[in-house]
């Protein structure tokens, strides 16, 4: 009979080496954008979120423009550290990317993301994150403390309306 502090050991050993086996991408990521990662030189978009884009006009509560799609990706980088990130691919986007859902230290990172009012809950592709866009919003936190659009409608005006 297994003692029972060997038989912890045991199943979190198990543990560990299951959910790594279920990452298809394992790696140091480097952050491109807010919702753009790359392990070992191939791209990641990040399921279900849509954070601002490169020059998307953002603003503070007191209506001040500020760079919320710089600060989103300084987030995430922070955020990631040097901690490897693992990812489960779920499909590949229109532009050839790798599109995942990805966790660093056992926490989602696209929750994390969206939690702190750094990225939208990509409803189109996902209802996962609503939640957690419901309690950045109820907390203001990141974009919900002022104003933007959904980068998915200023992407849409910036291609005249297609």
């Amino acid at each position: 009979m297994i003692a029972p502090i060997k038989r912890i050991i045991i199943t979190i050993v198990a543990a560990t080496l299951s959910s790594a086996a279920c990452a298809d991408i394992v790696g140091r990521a480097s952050v491109i954008d807010g919702d753009t990662i790359e392990i070992r030189g191939q791209r990641i978009r990040l399921h279900g979120i849509d954070a601002p884009e490169k020059g998307q006009p953002c603003f503070d509560a007191s209506g001040k423009s500020y760079r919320c799609d710089q600060i989103a990706a300084m987030a995430l980088d922070e955020f990631i550290g040097a901690s490897p990130v693992a990812c489960r691919e779920r499909d590949t986007d229109r532009y050839g990317r790798t599109v995942a859902t990805c966790a660093v230290r056992g926490v989602d990172i696209e929750a994390w993301l969206v939690r702190n009012g750094h990225a939208f809950a990509y409803r189109h592709y996902s209802s996962n994150y609503i939640g957690a866009e419901q309690e950045a919003k109820n907390n203001r936190r990141g974009i919900w403390a002022g104003h933007t659009q959904p980068p998915w409608d200023w992407r849409k005006e910036r291609r005249g309306g297609l």
